[in-house]
């Protein structure tokens, strides 16, 4: 192979990289394993992991009950058929899915255009600032809730920090919700960005926002971490925002030790032709017969690339197919009623862990099925000492947030049943006043 391109070593394959950055000694990698040898090695690697207990972790990663249908429809021989659908007349169930995923997120959104081509949330928010952008061209600015999820904030500066873009954080009030007054939008920003519920599982005021955004000539952009809220609680679209996106784990794919997810991303229609990714539609063959086809695809791949909007290459089918399964079993009844179970849990938990001496819920805004407890003693300490005893209690906030060493975020969902939030509350109560 070599001597058919002329060169003698392949060392020579790495001429353009300047010899200072190239690896001039052996990887650090350990000794190489037989079959037998690897596969105990990562059962052990397995074994380390904690798969049964108490759980009570949320943060954008939600334990819902999946029915059994979903893996059982996933694994059906129609959905083999394609990849990704560049070729309609050999993915047909695909694009099928697809539509049908896009038609759900539609309903739920209360927005009239979807697309099924995001990563994750995080990819998601990132690529509704990057359209903002562009709807708004010639504005530079972009205004985003500190209580937006700081990976989502973190994956946004990532994509902006070699632009002229500016990013103004605004923090938050007492109720947990962004503090729509410090915002200060202008004939710069392009767009405001908030999540709902957000980071501390407050439903944030998208009435008041996306006016505040409508008045200034700015879009905005509502993100969604926990998708099960929109079973119940009033559609972002239906508000004022012009584009909802994010997380559609919650609806039957698994938590997988944090990923991979699927992404969600809805619209208006005036500003579909910014929209990243691909849209499928129903159309018609010359026969007649009701066929599903790409109508809109915008990525670099297919157009030129200064006319690209994204360059965003999976439509993430195998997991975007799963949560249309699970949509379509649980239905608009079964979604709400999941999403009750959430609300009644979670406050019933809230209420008995604030009746703790030394616990109160730290913010007054009203919550999904996540609230922010603020703890007698660092939350760090308190997570880690719960947790030996087989209770994972949640989410320290100090990680993100300076001076909230003594905030713990609690997510409570239907999985969590009466005696593991018993447990919970026992054992806050046990270890709150511990040294």
């Amino acid at each position: 192979m070599l001597a058919s391109m002329g060169k003698s070593d392949i060392m020579e394959l790495f001429e353009s990289i300047p010899e200072r950055l190239r690896l001039s000694r052996p990887l650090n990698l350990p000794a190489p394993k037989s079959e037998f040898d690897l596969a105990a090695y990562f059962r052990d690697l397995a074994d380390r992991n904690r798969t049964s207990g108490d759980v009570f972790l949320g943060a954008g990663v939600y334990d819902h009950f999946a029915p059994v249908v979903i893996d059982h429809m996933a694994l059906r021989s129609e959905w083999y058929t394609a990849y990704t659908p560049y070729q309609p007349e050999l993915s047909q169930g695909t694009l099928q899915a697809i539509f049908e995923f896009q038609t759900m997120v539609c309903q739920l959104t209360g927005l009239e255009v979807a697309n099924a081509s995001l990563y994750d949330g995080s990819t998601a928010v990132a690529e509704a600032v990057l359209m903002a952008l562009r709807v708004n061209k010639g504005r530079h600015r972009v205004v985003m809730a500190a209580s937006v999820h700081p990976h989502y904030r973190a994956v946004v500066n990532t994509y902006l920090r070699n632009s002229d873009v500016e990013i103004v954080e605004v923090g938050f009030d007492s109720t947990g919700r962004i503090d729509l007054e410090a915002a200060a939008l202008d004939g710069n920003t392009a767009a405001i960005v908030v999540q709902s519920p957000n980071f501390f599982g407050v439903i944030e005021n998208l009435d008041d926002i996306c006016a505040a955004a409508r008045d200034a000539g700015a879009l905005s952009v509502v993100g969604v971490a926990e998708a099960m809220s929109l079973g119940v609680l009033k559609a972002p679209g239906d508000s004022g925002a012009d584009i909802v996106c994010g997380e559609a784990q919650s609806f039957g794919v698994p938590m997988s030790f944090g990923g991979p997810f699927v992404g969600f991303f809805a619209t208006r229609e005036k500003f579909v032709r910014q929209l990243p990714g691909r849209l499928v539609g129903r159309a018609l063959d010359s026969h007649g017969q009701l066929g599903f086809v790409l109508t809109l695809s915008t990525r670099e791949q297919h157009i030129r690339r200064e006319k690209a909007t994204s360059n965003i290459c999976t439509n993430q089918g195998l997991f975007m197919l799963m949560a249309t399964i699970y949509l379509s079993t649980m239905g608009r009844k079964g979604l709400r009623e999941v999403a009750e179970q959430n609300i009644r849990k979670a406050h019933e938990a809230a209420a008995r862990i604030a009746s703790l001496p030394g616990y109160t819920v730290k913010f007054s805004g009203p919550t999904f099925n996540e609230f922010v407890v603020s703890t007698p003693r660092p939350a760090r300490q308190l997570r880690d000492e719960l947790a030996a005893g087989g209770i994972v209690a949640g989410v320290p906030l100090d990680r993100y947030y300076a001076g909230m060493d003594n905030d713990l975020l609690i997510a409570v969902t239907e999985t969590a049943s009466i005696e593991s939030i018993d447990r919970l509350v026992s054992a806050l109560a046990e270890f709150g006043g511990a040294n």
